[in-house]
């Protein structure tokens, strides 16, 4: 695997100039698209990653993983794609080997901190949103994301949504269970049950507020969704990549853009 991951590194270096015209190309060919107003990526692959490359653990393919998305939140700020939201650790994952949930958890938290210490964070007023069962986080994790998101709570420029300890049909359930005890002392559950709409429950989901995901980006070749974002998505457009996320590309991202602007959004009409 080592030596086809080498094989492959050298084709690329010989495509390495005509990837930089092509990306140069779309970026300019991008001014003209109408651009999503928020980008959901679902970052997977990392642990492959590791592997090709021969890394020494899982965490160390996850920490390459968390380095790119300091340099993909730079292209969606250079775009100016308000919203993103990415899905970092599912609450699926806590069935993985213990030692790599304990790794994760410590990388997540000393990576947060690095994100707060970014200057582009800052210049560009982006707002950190952690979203997802976060009681279920070690309490380490829960100081340092409190600490995130109050640091940036004021930045209105940009919004980056964190999916941890996430699943989509926890979030419907944990909506709805928000829904039901809201005013439970003023109403009968024949009157919880009988306002109940897609229109009174979307203020109960974790993105409250939020504009729905226009366009979900998942890497690695995987072609379903996993449970991200289910209520959210229901309009969405999709895009999957067969790149491993921290192999991701600007190159990727200008494709999966150019591939939401060209589609036609009926929404259902």
């Amino acid at each position: 695997m080592i030596r086809e991951y080498l094989w492959s590194k050298a084709k690329d270096m010989v495509k390495q100039p005509f990837y930089a015209a092509y990306t140069q190309r779309l970026q300019q060919q991008a001014k003209t698209w109408t651009l999503p107003r928020h980008i959901g990526i679902i970052l997977d692959g990392n642990r492959r990653f590791a592997r090709t490359h021969g890394l020494n653990s899982v965490i160390d393919g996850h920490a390459r993983g968390a380095d790119k998305l300091k340099e993909v939140l730079g292209w969606c700020m250079e775009m100016d794609i308000p919203i993103i939201t990415i899905w970092i650790f599912s609450l699926d994952n806590f069935q993985r080997d213990d030692e790599e949930v304990q790794g994760l958890f410590k990388l997540i938290e000393r990576k947060t901190m690095q994100l707060l210490e970014e200057p582009d964070i800052h210049k560009n007023r982006m707002r950190i949103n952690y979203i997802g069962r976060l009681n279920l986080l070690p309490d380490s994790l829960q100081k340092t994301i409190k600490h995130a998101e109050e640091t940036t709570a004021h930045y209105n420029r940009f919004m980056l949504n964190i999916a941890i300890a996430y699943g989509g049909r926890e979030e419907i359930t944990d909506a709805f269970c928000r829904y039901m005890q809201d005013g439970k002392e003023h109403r009968s559950l024949q009157e919880a049950l009988h306002d109940l709409s897609p229109e009174t429950l979307t203020p109960y989901l974790y993105t409250a507020g939020m504009p729905d995901p226009d366009l979900i980006i998942r890497t690695s070749g995987e072609i379903r969704l996993s449970g991200f974002l289910l209520w959210q998505s229901a309009y969405a457009e999709y895009y999957f990549c067969d790149t491993y996320w921290p192999d991701f590309r600007k190159l990727d991202l200008l494709r999966a853009v150019r591939s939401y602007d060209l589609r036609q959004r009926r929404f259902g009409r």
